[in-house]
């Protein structure tokens, strides 16, 4: 069996691969260059790609910065301060961005014969971001049955799996820990820097799951 898995090289994306390696799956990763701020968690989602000794890791060369609108795109949008316990959705959310990752990974798997796409997104969470709740999943998973050839004319449904969708930051440093995923190799930040900042959402949020898993983040930070 083959699985997409929507590799971004962060924590969460990270575990969810781990997760579906554990599942038995044959990983097919795919990233996206999307002319995001910087491109340390690309970087990072090669090294946990090579990790897992994949036979492909196709990364997308896309231009989400031409629509803007983002802190992750849009260097005139300024990075938030951090602060988890946020409930607003942020500036750091990019419009749509699971909606077209998820049209890519969906077209991949239709070509390559997989029968599941597994993608990190956690509805749990401070960010409150409309793409990343069940909603949406079960909204993009109707979509795409009636959008493939696959699931149409070939009786072969492509199932988004979302196995970290209801689990705390806690519960993924935990579960990625006991499937043994490569968290050494994440990154997280939003600055991008050679060593993390410690100070915005992200960081924050991921510090937070560590302490309270009771582990200690094997990434570097500032002091």
């Amino acid at each position: 069996m083959k699985a997409v898995v929507l590799l971004s090289g962060g924590l969460d994306s990270t575990v969810c691969m781990a997760v579906a390696d554990s599942a038995g799956y044959e990983l097919w990763p795919i990233s996206f260059d999307y002319q995001q701020r910087h491109s340390r968690e690309l970087d990072s989602a090669r090294q946990v790609a090579d990790h897992y000794r994949v036979k492909r890791h196709l990364v997308i060369t896309t231009n989400m910065n031409a629509i803007g609108g983002s802190a992750l795109t849009d260097q005139s949008v300024e990075l938030p301060a951090g602060d988890v316990t946020r409930k607003d959705i942020p500036s750091t959310y990019v419009p749509a961005r699971n909606l077209i990752f998820l049209s890519y990974a969906m077209g991949y798997a239709e070509v390559i014969g997989a029968n599941s796409i597994y993608i990190g997104v956690n509805a749990l969470d401070y960010s409150g971001y409309p793409d990343c709740r069940p909603e949406f999943i079960a909204a993009f998973q109707h979509l795409a049955d009636y959008s493939t050839k696959a699931a149409v004319a070939d009786g072969r449904r492509i199932i988004v799996e979302t196995p970290l969708i209801s689990l705390s930051k806690k519960d993924i440093v935990l579960l990625g820990d006991k499937l043994g995923a490569p968290l050494v190799l994440t990154s997280s930040c939003y600055a991008g820097g050679e060593v993390a900042c410690g100070e915005c959402d992200s960081c924050l949020l991921r510090l937070k799951g560590f302490s309270e898993a009771g582990l200690v983040d094997p990434i570097a930070y500032q002091d």
